[in-house]
């Protein structure tokens, strides 16, 4: 270890950066090497006794530590860990060397105090975010305080900081020059900066006096572990009566903290956290690969991931893209390819120049999909006391036993009863069952079933990673399923889901992922099942005021690219693929039809294509015409000469018998009605040879059974007469009856039993 480390108080200076991979393993060898009486982490300081739980083996990362008001679960604040990050390796390398460990940083509280005048925002700190925002921090923050590291690397011509990291950094076989030179760089970007605002000079002279207390308790070295950017800091000397003046007037505020369960995509940039890791995927795969290996086994990663998705990946293809990735970090002056280098290598060699194609592989790859987990025996979760909270105030008391709760939606008890129970469903907690869900959209009632179990209360800790209170998770875990939805439908659903539970945030960006997928699926069943939802959101936003017009010109939008898709995606299909397009049109027309879209012009013109086509599927061409039939955009006559032609001797049995069921399944009815339609399809049933007819019973019986009691009783007797089978006058015997009469028989049986449930 290199004396120049040293300072002459004992204390050893290890300037990191937060969760990198190349500082955590220099820093454990550098441990090793100082073997330390005591190691000092950034961190708040009154969350130390929380601290040795990350060496607990029920304790597996990424986790984070979670501190907020006791009184304001809102305003809390997260410090996330992952396996890679140096803070954790030291708590470990500590707890397991028997040391003391300990956080120095400022309290929680001194992040909620009121910020005084020419102030930075507490929260701002790189190694934190806060759960009530998480928003990016300010752009006037410098870059060089955030991730000094970074902009060295961007500097020297590194995408990746922590290739930069290793290549520059790591390359120096000596842990402790390796931290004195890192320590050099930052005296250097500080030197040329503006100093530190009040809060950071805070910060700085609370972790100057904790490090001189811990020098002086113990008789050995003391490790100093913290963001690079703090080391010249904490080096220099300072009087300590000046750091005391400067932490005068400390806040005195009741904290509660908890350690809390955080995934991958929570640690990424993208996330929304400000701090975070930009790869979190890569980042794992640096600190669990050997020095040698990065570039094979990341391309082996690589190819596996790309073969789950369904692409070929020839091991020659591998060997040449890792030469590739070789000799670009050659032309470019670095040691060994770095994640640049690789990623370009994978496009050429792998994906045929596409980068389009790396963008389907980037996040599984680059984020990943961990999810950590928290030791039983932790502090209570805020969901839960948040959860009390709301309890106490809807007057709603957890029990065992279903209990029946309607709501009245105009009321502002039954409003805010009602946002609990979705924010609680949209979190996987079924406290409460909604009933006849689909009858209440758009009305002001609901209705619900209550009832607590066990494991709800496992489900709420479980959602600590996206919010520490019901409402925040609530949108924090519908963003996520939004992220990670393709599917229009899907989408719509949750925004639905979001809105119903009052999340204007999660709901504005549902809204906006429609439109970008909408711009770019040319899938005609996808914007088919989208139509439903969509049109019960505008439905639901009507009912509650809810500005909705946007939404309603993507509905209408949507339904223009369906009606053009159509013709095209009912060609060709088989029996099930037939009935799936079969019920997504069905339901598609139900919806623009209720919202009297501008659409529906073009809709009614996509249902003619279809119902004339020869090519589309003979299942989905019934139901087009009964479509058209029904909503009086085709007349009767019309009606009945589609039929009758798809019902004639030409048409092939099976394709009639589809066409037969398209037309009349849920809509039987219609043959009580309409005379020329009941005796098109009385002449076709009766005129079918024995074998066709008894071979098509499922199907006959499946339409038929969609009637109710009330409509067989009636068919049958426009049909038989009242008093059984016989025609009654209705009309003369035909030959084929003369011939077969047990077709009468056997229709005049299913007529009676009905659905197969016996109704």
């Amino acid at each position: 270890m290199q004396t120049d480390l040293w300072s002459d108080r004992g204390a050893a200076y290890f300037g990191i950066r937060h969760h990198g991979p190349g500082s955590a393993r220099r820093l454990v060898e550098a441990l090793d090497a100082l073997r330390p009486t005591a190691v000092l982490i950034e961190g708040p300081s009154d969350l130390t006794p929380l601290l040795p739980m990350l060496a607990s083996e029920a304790m597996v990362p990424p986790v984070a530590l979670l501190a907020y008001p006791a009184d304001d679960p809102g305003a809390a604040s997260f410090w996330p860990f992952a396996v890679f990050s140096p803070e954790y390796q030291a708590a470990r390398w500590a707890v397991a060397a028997g040391v003391p460990v300990r956080f120095i940083d400022l309290p929680v509280a001194w992040r909620h105090a009121p910020a005084e005048p020419g102030e930075a925002d507490a929260g701002a700190e790189p190694d934190e975010a806060s759960a009530g925002d998480e928003a990016v921090p300010d752009a006037a923050v410098d870059e060089a305080e955030r991730d000094p590291i970074g902009l060295l690397a961007r500097a020297a011509g590194y995408e990746d900081g922590e290739s930069f990291w290793r290549d520059v950094i790591e390359e120096n076989p000596e842990p402790g020059e390796i931290f004195e030179a890192v320590a050099d760089a930052m005296t250097a970007l500080r030197g040329d900066g503006p100093p530190p605002d009040r809060f950071e000079a805070r910060r700085e002279a609370h972790m100057r006096l904790e490090i001189a207390s811990a020098v002086k308790a113990s008789d050995g070295p003391v490790a100093v572990v913290c963001g690079a950017w703090h080391v010249p800091a904490l080096r220099t000397r300072h009087a300590a009566r000046d750091d005391r003046a400067l932490l005068k007037g400390a806040p005195r505020r009741r904290i509660a903290a908890t350690w809390a369960p955080w995934t991958s995509p929570r640690l990424a940039v993208a996330s929304g956290y400000g701090a975070g890791v930009v790869a979190p995927g890569w980042c794992r795969h640096l600190w669990e690969s050997p020095r040698g290996e990065i570039a094979t086994r990341w391309l082996a990663r690589t190819a596996w991931a790309l073969r789950s998705a369904g692409h070929l990946v020839s091991t020659a293809s591998l060997i040449e893209a890792e030469r590739l990735a070789v000799a670009l970090s050659a032309l470019r002056g670095k040691p060994q390819p770095g994640f640049e280098e690789l990623r370009e290598a994978t496009v050429a060699c792998l994906m045929g120049g596409q980068t389009a194609l790396w963008s389907t592989i980037a996040d599984p790859l680059l984020v990943g999909t961990e999810v950590g987990s928290i030791p039983d025996d932790v502090p209570l979760a805020p969901l839960l006391d948040d959860l009390a909270r709301q309890q106490k105030t809807a007057r709603l008391k957890p029990e065992a036993l279903d209990r029946e709760l309607s709501l009245d939606l105009r009321s502002e008890s039954g409003l805010f009863r009602s946002t609990l129970l979705h924010r609680l469903d949209a979190l996987g907690v079924g406290w409460g069952e909604p009933q006849d869900p689909g009858r209440s959209r758009g009305t002001f009632r609901e209705r619900w079933v209550l009832r607590w179990e066990p494991e709800h209360a496992v489900a709420l800790v479980e959602n600590l990673v996206y919010g520490p209170t019901i409402e925040k998770a609530a949108a924090g875990r519908l963003a996520a399923q939004m992220g990670e939805a393709h599917d229009l439908g899907r989408l719509a659903e949750l925004v639905f889901q979001a809105m119903t539970a009052q999340l204007p945030d999660a709901s504005a960006r549902g809204i906006a992922l429609i439109g970008e997928r909408a711009g770019v699926t040319g899938d005609g069943l996808e914007m088919l099942t989208a139509l439903p939802p969509l049109a019960d959101v505008v439905r639901y936003g009507k009912a509650r005021a809810t500005a909705t017009d946007q939404l309603a010109a993507l509905f209408d939008k949507i339904a223009v690219q369906a009606a053009l898709a159509l013709g095209y995606a009912v060609r060709n299909l088989d029996a099930e693929a037939a009935a799936a397009m079969r019920a997504a049109v069905e339901a598609a027309d139900g919806a623009v039809r209720l919202l009297g879209s501008d659409a529906l012009a073009d809709w009614n013109a996509a249902l003619a294509t279809v119902s004339a086509s020869a090519a589309a599927s003979r299942l989905v061409a019934g139901l087009a015409t009964r479509l058209l039939y029904e909503s009086e955009a085709m007349s009767s006559e019309d009606a009945v000469a589609h039929v009758a032609r798809m019902l004639s001797p030409g048409t092939p049995i099976a394709d009639a018998a589809a066409y037969f069921a398209g037309f009349f399944e849920g809509a039987g009815q219609r043959l009580l009605f309409d005379a020329d339609l009941r005796a098109c399809v009385d002449g076709w049933l009766t005129a079918l040879e024995a074998e066709a007819f008894t071979a098509h019973l499922p199907l006959f019986r499946r339409v038929f059974g969609r009637l109710d009691r009330t409509e067989r009783r009636r068919l049958m007797a426009v049909l038989f007469g009242t008093g059984g089978p016989g025609l009654r006058g209705l009309r003369p015997a035909t030959d084929a009856e003369t011939r077969w009469p047990a077709h009468l028989a056997m229709l005049t049986a299913l007529l009676k039993k009905g659905a197969p449930d016996g109704r």
